[in-house]
C-alpha cells in the first residue's frame, strides 16, 4: 500500500509514519520546507519525502509516487492556542484543496483526523451516528465543516472517505504542555501541581494505539465516521494520582476546583473494535513509558 501522509513530523503523523514502515508500506511524506528530515528516516527506502505545505506542493512528483491512500493529519494543535486560533480557517481551506488534489492524483481512499470535541457534550459514551454534533470552538467547527464539505466531494469525485474522530492522545512525542507531560515534568522538577478540574473525565488513548487504528482503517478501506479512543474515561485526578504514585511525589498534587461544568468525553468504540482493533497500551503502561522518556531525556 502506498500512503500519502500529511503532518508527517507531527505527533500523530510521525507515529503513523514509523508504524507504516514496520508494516512495510510505502509512504509519501509531506514535510514543510523549513524542517529537517529526521536523521533516522533520511534516505529510508520506504519513504519518499515531498517538501511543501498543504497549499504548495509538487503534485507532479506526488503523481509519480502514485498514492492509493491519503492520510491527512496536518493541523494546528499547539496547547493553549489551537482551540480558537484563526489559523484553523487556513487548515480548513487548504485541507479541502489538498485532498481534492490528492484524489486527482490517484488516491482512492482519504482518511482524515477529526476530533471528539465535534460532539455535543454528553454524560454518556459518544456514538458516531447517534450522538449529536455541536462544535463550540473554532478548531472543532473547522474540523466539522471540513467533514461536511468532504462528504459532498466524495460523492462528486467517487472516493472513499473515512472521518476518524480522535479522542485524547498522549504519549512520547506529545507537546510538553499537554496534560500528562505537563504533570510529569512538574513533578520530576519537584514543583507543585494544582488541579483546577480534577473531576474532568476524558478518554485518553496512547499514540501508538491511535496509529494502529488509523492504519487498520486504511487496510480495511473503511468509509464513514469512526471514533478512535479506548472506550474508558479517566479523571484528571486519577491521571495525576497514577503519575505521582509512580514518581513517589503524591504530596506535590493539590486540588483547587474551579466552578466549571463536569466534562465527560468518552468514546463508544464498538465500530472500531469490529474492524479488528484492540487496545495494546493501557493508561498505566502508557504513563510509565512517558515518564521513562522524560527521565532519560
Amino acid at each position: 500500500m502506498r500512503i500519502l501522509l500529511s503532518g508527517s513530523t507531527g505527533f500523530i503523523g510521525n507515529t503513523c509514519l514509523r508504524l507504516a514502515i514496520k508494516k512495510e508500506y510505502e509512504i509519501g511524506a509531506l514535510i514543510l520546507p523549513e524542517l529537517t528530515i529526521p536523521s533516522v528516516l533520511d534516505g529510508h527506502p520506504q519513504i519518499k519525502w515531498f517538501y511543501g505545505s498543504l497549499d504548495s506542493v509538487s503534485w507532479d512528483k506526488i503523481q509519480s509516487f502514485a498514492p492509493q491512500v491519503c492520510l491527512h493529519t496536518a493541523w494546528i494543535t499547539t496547547p493553549g492556542i489551537y482551540l480558537n486560533s484563526p489559523e484553523n480557517y487556513f487548515f480548513l481551506k487548504s485541507s479541502l484543496d489538498f485532498i481534492k488534489q490528492a484524489v486527482n492524483s490517484g488516491v482512492q481512499q482519504v482518511i482524515v483526523t477529526g476530533t471528539c470535541i465535534e460532539y455535543k457534550p454528553s454524560n454518556t459514551p459518544l456514538i458516531e451516528d447517534k450522538s449529536p454534533v455541536e462544535p463550540e470552538t473554532i478548531y472543532a467547527k473547522c474540523k466539522h465543516q471540513l467533514h461536511q464539505e468532504l462528504l459532498v466531494e466524495a460523492e462528486k469525485m467517487n472516493f472513499h472517505l473515512c472521518w476518524a474522530r480522535i479522542f485524547y492522545p498522549y504519549g512520547i512525542g506529545e507537546h510538553p504542555d499537554r496534560l500528562c507531560s505537563f504533570i510529569i515534568r512538574k513533578l520530576i522538577n519537584n514543583e507543585k501541581v494544582v488541579l483546577k478540574s480534577p473531576a474532568s473525565t476524558k478518554d485518553y488513548i496512547y499514540i501508538d494505539d491511535i496509529a494502529e487504528a488509523l492504519l487498520i482503517l486504511a487496510e480495511k478501506q473503511f468509509s464513514g465516521t469512526v471514533n478512535i479512543g479506548t472506550g474508558e474515561g479517566i479523571a484528571v485526578r486519577e491521571i495525576a494520582g497514577l503519575i505521582s504514585t509512580i514518581l513517589d511525589k503524591k504530596e506535590l498534587i493539590e486540588e483547587n476546583p474551579q466552578d466549571l461544568p463536569i466534562d465527560y468525553t468518552v468514546a463508544d468504540i464498538t465500530r472500531l473494535k469490529k474492524l479488528g482493533w484492540k487496545q495494546k497500551i493501557n493508561i498505566k503502561e502508557g504513563l510509565n513509558r512517558l515518564i521513562n522518556h522524560y527521565r532519560e531525556s
